[in-house]
């Protein structure tokens, strides 16, 4: 038996937060009467305005798009309600919404957060979990309140890390598991049959926005942390090197490497040991990472066998890669 249809509105911005929008779309079990999404940004290099993922899906659908700033202005919180929401869903949308906002649909706001809570609370809880070493992270669905990821929560899904897994990678598997987990959890609201339960604060971290600079790479750092952050920053942002002897020279983007289980004598960290067709091995401040995947200033990602062909020249071993202070 089908539960009484509800009317959603959906928050959410990015291509993760648009793939739960296309499962509410595709179940059609309630009606969605309004999405709400950020602004249109510029992006890409040539910074043209576009609209976000969530945007774009619900656009295709047909349903209508509401873009405030934020949700300050009290027109803005009245137009809201006038839509006369049941649940409000939100997904990745990159505004803390306050108390008044939170009130408004009559059974509030629930939220698909990308972390088995409170193990990463914040905006960046799929990557942490990868750079941090955490063999398994999840789906949350909690039922939303002032704080930040902070919410009771309605249910959980588990989803294993894998040793190779990037950031891109646990986006779309986590994605995959969202959108079925949320359908239940909204059905289950609907039939009165949902229940919630706090968090433990005492085992939450806090999961900071990546920022750019943090993607420059410190060979310092041991072969198995610089590893999990590579994973961890792509697609976004990407981490990267450069050549010691040209500090001032563009990025070379990393976007895939192994740690190997191997040891260096005599070697300083960034400098490269081997490089062949099986990728490019460089010292760390403990153990060798092999670089498997790179991106050279303005060519395609390509593997390392493929960038050797044309540029062995630059990565001969006693090559040094950093620079001394490590900064961007």
């Amino acid at each position: 038996m089908k539960p009484t249809p509800l009317r959603l509105i959906f928050a959410g911005t990015p291509d993760f937060a648009a793939q739960h929008l296309q499962a509410l779309i595709d179940d059609g079990s309630h009606d969605i009467v309004a999405v709400y999404s950020q602004p249109d940004r510029p992006a890409g290099r040539g910074k043209k305005t576009l609209p976000s993922a969530v945007k774009h899906t619900a656009e295709v659908a047909g349903l209508p798009v509401y873009q405030p700033i934020n949700f300050k202005d009290i027109a803005d919180q009245e137009l809201l309600a006038s839509h006369n929401a049941d649940l409000m869903i939100v997904v990745a949308y990159g505004l803390l919404l306050p108390q008044r906002v939170l009130d408004i649909p009559r059974l509030g706001c629930i939220n698909v957060h990308g972390s088995l809570l409170p193990r990463w609370r914040g905006a960046a809880p799929i990557q942490r979990a990868i750079e941090a070493g955490d063999s398994e992270t999840g789906i949350t669905i909690m039922q939303m309140d002032a704080g930040l990821d902070t919410g009771d929560m309605i249910s959980k899904v588990n989803c294993a890390i894998k040793t190779t897994d990037s950031a891109a990678d646990l986006f779309k598997r986590l994605a995959d598991i969202g959108g079925p987990a949320l359908i239940q959890a909204v059905n289950a609201l609907a039939a009165g049959q949902a229940t919630a339960q706090p968090q433990d604060d005492s085992l939450s971290n806090y999961a900071s926005k990546i920022a750019k600079p943090e993607a420059i790479i410190d060979w310092q750092q041991d072969a198995v942390s610089l590893g999990r952050k590579i994973r961890a920053f792509n697609p976004f942002p990407i981490c990267y090197t450069r050549f010691a002897a040209n500090p001032k020279d563009e990025r070379i983007k990393i976007w895939r490497a192994e740690p190997l289980d191997i040891s260096h004598d005599n070697a300083n960290p960034g400098e490269i040991l081997s490089a062949d067709k099986t990728g490019i091995t460089v010292a760390c401040g403990q153990g060798v990472l092999r670089i498997l995947d790179l991106q050279m200033p303005g060519g395609k990602v390509l593997a390392a066998g493929d960038v050797l062909n044309a540029k062995a020249d630059l990565f001969s071993p006693s090559t040094l890669l950093g620079s001394p202070s490590n900064t961007p």
